[in-house]
């Protein structure tokens, strides 16, 4: 990586969080870009706990989460672009789609630098969509004992592959595993029917939604949002920006399709 000035450190703790309701809690790196700024899920239950998602890895999730946890936690990957995986590895229960579990046993990104790790091209379709890619850095501020320089994602030992159908079972709540391709071929939600809980990862969120990633599909996306606009969806707690409900999907679904299809 090109020398550049040091980035100052993060005072206090590196991660954000948010009580949302009695079992679901919030958390966010507020030091990285917007782009990257993955909304990272923790849910209580009866016998294990869920994480869905867990950031860019350069501070400890579980650390952060150590006063909560008390029983295993399953770690779920929504899908394995590198906002969302960073944090994975420190989890011994690993779950991703068929298709992202690879990018979790060996993950791609080895330096902070958008265009180093991605290239002029990437970063260009990235502010096309709406995205300010102003900052040299995926962070404004680094933790304690960080380095820019020396950052790589870590790998995960063990990953265990799911798919559309399959469950994850918390004990007094089950999460059913959607496949909804198109912002990645194997990007997941989860699905609670009876509380009408969506953790819709990328899919869809409240923000310039990315379909033309290199591993992006805009037909599939078209089909997922078809799938998604029929849900009877209560809440959407997405993988990036506020959550939102029912009227919100629709709204987002329809726009997209429409300016896909037209």
């Amino acid at each position: 990586m090109k020398a550049m000035a040091p980035l100052p450190v993060a005072g206090g703790r590196w991660f954000r969080r948010a009580r949302v309701d009695d079992v679901t809690t919030l958390l966010i790196e507020p030091h990285v870009i917007a782009l990257m700024r993955c909304n990272i899920w923790f849910v209580k239950g009866r016998d294990r706990d869920l994480i869905v998602d867990t950031g860019m890895g350069l501070c400890s999730v579980a650390g952060e989460l150590a006063e909560l946890i008390d029983k295993p936690v399953v770690a779920v990957a929504t899908h394995g672009h590198d906002d969302h995986i960073g944090g994975h590895h420190e989890f011994d229960d690993v779950r991703a789609h068929r298709l992202e579990a690879g990018l979790l046993r060996c993950p791609p990104l080895r330096s902070l630098s958008p265009r180093q790790a991605w290239g002029e091209q990437e970063v260009a379709m990235l502010q096309r969509a709406g995205y300010d890619m102003r900052e040299p850095l995926f962070v404004t501020a680094l933790p304690t004992g960080v380095a820019a320089e020396s950052f790589r994602q870590q790998p995960c030992a063990q990953v265990s592959e799911i798919d559309e159908g399959d469950v994850i079972d918390l004990g007094d709540r089950a999460l059913e595993v959607l496949h909804l391709p198109g912002h990645s071929p194997g990007s997941i939600g989860l699905w609670d029917h009876l509380s009408g809980t969506l953790f819709s990862g990328d899919a869809i969120y409240d923000g310039p939604l990315l379909d033309e990633l290199a591993d992006s599909d805009i037909d599939q996306y078209c089909v997922t949002m078809e799938r998604l606009r029929a849900l009877p969806v209560t809440v959407v707690h997405a993988g990036h920006d506020p959550s939102f409900g029912r009227d919100r999907l629709r709204e987002l679904t329809t726009t997209y399709l429409q300016r896909r299809r037209s």
